[in-house]
């Protein structure tokens, strides 16, 4: 049979940096050091393709996947991370014309969460866990990356002080210094986060740590079981820690250095979190790339 894909390109003679599968669903399991973690995960899987062949041959791409995600039903990854290193190693096993392999995988995560002991429930988080895959002179080498993401509120702190100027001039008690620190009203958004740490193959972090910065991070948590006075309690929360995006990432930068310390100078950290904005229609987005050791150096001597 003609293998159509490995013939010359028809069409302008490129090198392609990106050729793959997306969506593709799979479940897996993953063991972690107290328990094991059954996970729902979408998958994004690329190689790199020569200028002298036509196309991919995709469908190995899935059988890759199917293959090691099949296993993990008898013997569980260590992380979502490794089994996308195992994939993007095998990727280049299997390419014998690629040098590049990258994989990509989202999946839906669950923890028990709540504002009381008495009104916990699983609240949704998402994990994501990148591997990237390079070969020369027949050698592979193989980075990975894990990640979490999770919703939480933040508090504007600009407004909030416009609006205790314009209270203070109905209500003048509000300019004396013992109230000056008081949370007053002030408009809030649903506030995304994305922490991600991009680690030597040798490397474990655990992700529920990273939400834990995350969490930290924002005015206060979002969730899912909140009666009316829990409701206020979450409210004044978020006001006594109003938040830009820029504090968010700030923090969240900062808290990275110092949860994650005994880590190697040359991990990776990336940031994004975004304000799903209430009174203006726009939302607000900051992202921030840094190595381990540029934040350590934020941390007090």
């Amino acid at each position: 049979m003609k293998d159509i894909h490995a013939m010359m390109p028809t069409t302008a003679r490129l090198a392609l940096g990106k050729v793959g599968i997306t969506g593709v669903r799979k479940p897996l399991n993953i063991l972690r050091p107290e328990r094991m973690q059954p996970l729902s995960a979408t998958f994004q899987v690329f190689v790199d393709l020569p200028e002298s062949r036509k196309g991919s041959d995709l469908s190995r791409n899935a059988q890759i996947l199917a293959e090691v995600v099949d296993e993990t039903v008898l013997h569980p990854s260590p992380s979502l991370e490794a089994a996308c290193a195992t994939i993007a190693r095998e990727l280049l096993t299997r390419h014998s014309y690629a040098t590049d392999a990258e994989v990509t995988a989202e999946a839906e995560y669950f923890l028990r969460r709540g504002i009381s002991p008495d009104k916990q429930s699983l609240e949704d988080f998402t994990l994501v866990g990148k591997a990237w895959a390079h070969r020369d002179d027949g050698v592979t080498v193989v980075r990975k990356a894990i990640g979490a993401e999770a919703v939480g509120t933040t508090a504007c702190p600009c407004a909030m002080e416009t609006c205790r100027e314009e209270l203070a001039r109905e209500y003048p008690e509000l300019s004396r210094k013992t109230l000056s620190e008081m949370p007053v009203v002030t408009h809030n958004q649903r506030n995304r986060t994305r922490l991600t740490l991009i680690l030597p193959e040798n490397v474990e972090v655990e992700a529920d740590e990273i939400l834990e910065v995350i969490e930290a991070s924002q005015s206060a948590p979002t969730y899912a079981i909140l009666k009316r006075g829990d409701e206020g309690r979450l409210v004044l929360m978020a006001h006594r820690k109003p938040r830009f995006v820029e504090d968010v990432i700030r923090s969240a930068l900062y808290l990275t250095g110092k949860k994650f310390a005994h880590l190697p100078d040359d991990v990776e950290v990336e940031a994004e979190t975004q304000s799903e904005e209430s009174i203006h229609k726009y939302d607000v987005r900051a992202e921030h790339r840094a190595t381990l050791g540029e934040l350590k150096g934020l941390l007090p001597g």
